[in-house]
């Protein structure tokens, strides 16, 4: 088992790639605080894991607080007694809009959401890598970013947020990598999930512009895709991948 008795927290747990990691990493051995705000979700995921060889508990969290983030980094330290790995997949989508059509409101949701959570995370993970010292090996911390940090498949707020991402995930593989503390990111591209049910309508200029390169995009990926790369950046086998932003986007970005 790749990680075994690994301690680890996963954000956006409840469906999609948040749940696909779950189940690859507690499959694989890992103790997993799977954190996400619908409890029913997470029970019954819960419940699915309940003989896999490593351990799942529940936190019902809003990534978007400062509270919820350090707790759940708490929370893996409590229950398994160290902290390894963390996954910050929770993340939502805008409109589609451009700058000139963006409200206040969305911006704000977006960037609370989808930038200051991971930051939040980041840095309560960082404390306390840091603070376990040489008894543990560093610690590892994979941010889930997106193909519309780049390549314009979303609006401006979304890809802004995920920009903060690329940008504070190479920062803090710089800034630690003496300290043995590894940070990458995935950027995915089309992917099978819920998100898209959960986005506002999108605006009409959005919808336009945005329409001529999805209708150019590769096949949509499935939440395994996301979770078998997230299973390298977590494991040993990589380690010696720092700062690295993983696309796992079909060839899209290579348009």
């Amino acid at each position: 088992m790749r990680l075994e008795n690994k301690s680890v927290v996963v954000t956006g747990a409840s469906a999609g790639m948040g749940r696909a990691i779950v189940e690859l990493f507690v499959q694989e051995g890992a103790n997993v605080v799977a954190v996400a705000r619908r409890k029913e979700r997470l029970d019954e995921l819960a419940e699915s894991l309940k003989d896999a060889p490593g351990k799942i508990v529940t936190f019902v969290g809003d990534v978007s607080k400062l509270e919820d983030n350090e707790a759940m980094i708490e929370c893996a330290l409590a229950e398994f007694g160290q902290f390894d790995v963390l996954v910050n997949n929770a993340g939502i989508m805008d409109d589609m809009s451009a700058i000139g059509d963006m409200s206040d409101e969305l911006l704000e949701k977006l960037i609370r959401v989808n930038t200051f959570g991971p930051f939040y995370a980041m840095r309560k993970a960082v404390q306390v890598f840091l603070a376990q010292g040489e008894e543990e090996e560093g610690g590892t911390i994979i941010n889930i970013a997106s193909a519309g940090a780049e390549h314009h498949v979303a609006g401006v707020a979304y890809a802004a947020s995920k920009a903060a991402i690329v940008a504070a995930t190479k920062n803090t593989a710089f800034m630690y990598m003496k300290k043995g503390i590894r940070c990458n990111a995935i950027a995915p591209g089309g992917i099978m999930t819920e998100i898209s049910l959960s986005m506002p309508a999108p605006t009409e200029l959005g919808r336009n512009r945005i329409g001529t390169l999805l209708a150019m995009a590769p096949p949509v990926g499935m939440p395994a895709d996301i979770a078998n790369a997230a299973l390298f950046l977590a494991s040993a086998e990589s380690s010696y991948v720092n700062g690295v932003v993983l696309y796992v986007d079909g060839g899209w970005t290579n348009d």
